[in-house]
């Protein structure tokens, strides 16, 4: 089992930012897709965003033109960059891979780590 480590959480008030980052082992990371997905209390875990191993990108509406993905294919981790938070981004960020070949993420999920946005 691949073993998923998000860090780079905290609380940040609204209109502040933060970094995520996530490290996979690099034989996997160097084809995958890579995704952040959330999950507020009370609500169902989300994609946020996606970039493809040639660095195409994907974005939910609630977080385009705020939220930046990125990937270092020498470091094997992939960012998230949060900037003009808002309270409702409030939830526990995941991140996640599809690998080569799949047409749908894996079931393998870390810890998440917790962003808390006050307003």
């Amino acid at each position: 089992q691949v073993q998923l480590v998000e860090s780079g959480g905290g609380l940040v008030q609204a209109g502040g930012s933060l970094r995520l980052s996530c490290t996979i082992p690099g034989s996997i990371f160097r084809t995958a897709t890579m995704a952040w997905f959330r999950q507020a209390p009370g609500k169902q875990r989300e994609l946020v965003t996606t970039i493809t191993s040639g660095g195409t990108t994907t974005y939910a509406d609630s977080v385009k033109g705020r939220f930046t993905i990125s990937r270092d294919n020498t470091k094997s981790t992939v960012y998230l960059q949060m900037n003009s938070l808002k309270p409702d981004d409030t939830a526990v960020y995941y991140c996640n891979y599809r690998p080569l070949y799949s047409s749908t993420f894996t079931d393998y999920w870390g810890q998440g780590t917790q962003v808390t946005v006050s307003s």
